[in-house]
């Protein structure tokens, strides 16, 4: 280790126990000021700036969750790195303006809490409106590359004219189903919420802990923003034509590069594996070990037995249909034996059938209330939200969404809508339940039980499109409002109002319906979306159309044998999951998770390397020094998603303006 790192790790060491000193000398100061800022009013916590801040950070992390959404359909959960970027953002605004002599408002936790709700409910709608997966299915590509003319259903073209008014009707109820539960979930059950509790530490910390930390982290988070997006702007030069530059490099030679191993240099993914669990990341490339380096070459060699050689490689007869629906298996293998397991566990949990230190989860089990829960408590009490807006608002958009959904898409029958609207409340109190003890979101399952359920009801013809519709309708439902409790948590350690947090939420829900239209419909125009080949194949919309084509007409037309291979992996994702919960915690950690197993079945090992080697960084960098690590491992990757994210939209633009890079750098076989 260098001097200068020596020094520089001294320094981080001293700052965090002269903190950790300050705050055990000041802790009746600190308490002081909590109470004082408590007193707020909630219209002073929402600001005109904070609302342009969350314009610009909500539209940045949709590009970005747009483009993960059409790449592979793995995202991080953003909330740390947003609270973050807010609170960048916007000391460097107030500095700007202090150094032109303009006097500004301090820059408090409810406004940086405030500014991450709201971004995050923008980019949220991305994943929740279902513009990577449900959705995109509905499209005219989605439907040739699963049948087309061959297969039941029909398809509807993507337009911004009615993707924006859909988008609003079917998240904005969400923003209302669970507002008289709040209470119930975060102050009586004290759910953890982890990401939400997360996110409300670091605005804490921000807010308390004084410039030293901040300025490091914040630096930090410049300096590999600014590496990120000047390496995305050099790549961008050989990337003329076809698989050409840094993201095709043969980096473990070229067999393996055919086999979709090598290291594409995707900063993105890098900083995504830093973020996510290491297991994420380890069982994403146990995955694409089993799929592309052992499965798919041997079914490859049965061509003209177990399917015909004379079709294209992308449909459905072919060794497709194998990847499409082994991936379905694993995905609804681990969701479904997730589903039961948080639902049993929920309802136990509730009926007393189950003591809480028993599940195994990440629940607060503690029942005496430190000073700190109990403000938290209060000021979370005394701002409570009128019972009649939650039931307004629910009333208003399920009967406009009885009467207009059908309009969008007369496949739908209206009874379908009101039958989906009258079951999400208790579905989404269970999501939100299981959400709150395991930080895992489990709308797409509940989705997908709506999605099959509505395919059956239906004719051949149009079961396939109602089937998409009614997975978006519980599915956006239950994920706004998960979303919206993970924020609602974030209020309640930060002490913020909740009121505060609703309308966060709705302008946030608000720019997100009309921001991401807008960007699916520009990486439409911009690039090749859809394409099996391509960089941005949208996965996951094929998986849902099969899924809606298996709800509507069964298993008869899946290649030989593939029926069998489902079972079997069907079968290994329950057995994993089943292994992993009975071994001791310490070793069950190790095994593998089959709904990141799936992933790289689709489209690859190579983002899989990406991610992994995100790990391995944050592994060896808390080995050689973990305070530092803890401190700055989620600037350091949030710099590197939002640098290369940022540069997607000049991309776009240069490619829509027929701009072409002017090197094409390839790799050829001597």
């Amino acid at each position: 280790m260098s001097n200068t790192e020596m020094k520089e790790t001294g320094e981080i060491e001293r700052d965090i126990e002269e903190i950790e000193q300050e705050k055990k000398n000041d802790d009746y100061g600190y308490d002081n000021l909590e109470a004082s800022k408590r007193l707020q009013p909630w219209t002073q916590q929402i600001t005109i700036r904070g609302v342009i801040a969350s314009i610009v950070l909500g539209s940045i992390y949709t590009v970005i969750a747009m483009k993960l959404n059409l790449t592979t359909g793995i995202l991080p959960n953003l909330n740390v790195s947003a609270a973050l970027l807010a609170f960048v953002y916007m000391k460097s605004w107030t500095k700007l303006l202090q150094k032109s002599g303009i006097s500004t408002v301090p820059f408090t936790r409810h406004e940086n809490t405030m500014i991450q709700t709201c971004s995050v409910a923008c980019y949220s709608i991305a994943i929740g409106g279902g513009f990577g997966s449900f959705l995109f299915a509905l499209n005219k590509t989605t439907y040739e590359l699963a049948g087309g003319a061959n297969s039941p259903g029909t398809y509807k073209e993507l337009h911004v004219g009615w993707m924006i008014p859909y988008s609003f009707l079917i998240c904005f109820a969400g923003l209302f189903v669970l507002i008289p539960l709040r209470k119930i979930l975060i102050v009586d059950y004290k759910l953890i919420f982890p990401s939400g509790t997360a996110t409300a530490v670091l605005i804490n910390g921000f807010h308390s802990q004084g410039d030293k930390m901040a300025k490091k982290q914040v630096k930090g988070f410049s300096k590999y923003f600014s590496i990120s997006f000047l390496w995305a702007i050099f790549q961008w030069f050989y990337t003329g034509k076809g698989e050409c530059g840094f993201a095709h490099f043969p980096t473990f030679g070229l067999q393996a590069w055919k086999k979709t191993f090598y290291f594409d240099f995707s900063l993105t993914y890098v900083g995504t594996g830093m973020i996510c669990p290491h297991i994420v990341s380890f069982s994403l490339l146990f995955g694409a070990v089993i799929s592309w380096a052992i499965m798919w070459p041997l079914i490859e060699k049965q061509k003209g037995e177990w399917f015909p050689s004379n079709v294209l490689e992308s449909s459905m007869e072919s060794l497709n249909g194998y990847k499409v629906f082994i991936s379905i298996s694993l995905l609804l293998g681990d969701g479904l034996y997730n589903f039961t397991k948080i639902l049993y566990f929920t309802y136990a949990s509730i009926y007393g059938k189950l003591k809480r230190e028993n599940l195994n989860l990440a629940v607060d089990t503690k029942n005496e209330i430190t000073e700190d829960e109990q403000m938290q408590n209060e000021v979370f009490i005394k701002e409570r939200i009128p019972m009649w807006i939650a039931i307004t608002g629910y009333t208003l958009f399920t009967t406009l969404n009885t009467f207009v959904i059908p309009l969008i898409f007369p496949e739908v029958k209206w009874y379908s809508i009101i039958a989906a609207y009258v079951i999400a409340p208790s579905l989404a109190f269970c999501n939100a339940y299981g959400t709150g003890l395991t930080d895992w979101d489990m709308a797409y399952n509940y989705g997908k039980i709506g999605l099959f359920l509505m395919a059956a009801m239906s004719e051949k013809q149009q079961g396939v499109v109602a089937g998409l519709v009614g997975c978006g309708v519980l599915k956006s439902v239950l994920f706004v409002s998960s979303t919206l409790m993970h924020d609602l948590k974030t209020a309640h350690v930060t002490l913020t109002s909740p009121k505060t947090m609703l309308v966060s939420q709705t302008i946030g829900t608000a720019i997100g319906c009309i921001v991401s239209p807008l960007t699916l419909s520009l990486f439409t125009k911009a690039f090749d979306v859809g394409n099996p080949k391509g960089e941005y194949k949208a996965p996951f919309a094929i998986v849902f159309r099969n899924m809606a084509i298996i709800g509507v007409e069964g298993f008869s037309d899946l290649p030989k044998h593939c029926l069998q291979l489902c079972y079997g992996f069907f079968a290994f994702a329950v057995a994993i999951n089943m292994v992993k919960d009975l071994l001791p915690k310490k070793i069950g950690r190790f095994m593998p998770l089959p709904i990141c197993m799936a992933v790289p079945f689709l489209i690859g090992g190579y983002f899989a390397i990406d991610m992994c080697i995100g790990s391995l960084i944050v592994l060896v960098w808390k080995m050689v020094n973990n305070n530092k690590a803890e401190l700055m491992t989620t600037s350091v990757a949030s710099g590197l998603i939002c640098g290369e994210g940022l540069w997607i939209l000049p991309a776009a633009v240069l490619s829509l303006a027929k701009i072409r890079p002017p090197i094409c750098m390839k790799f050829l076989s001597s």
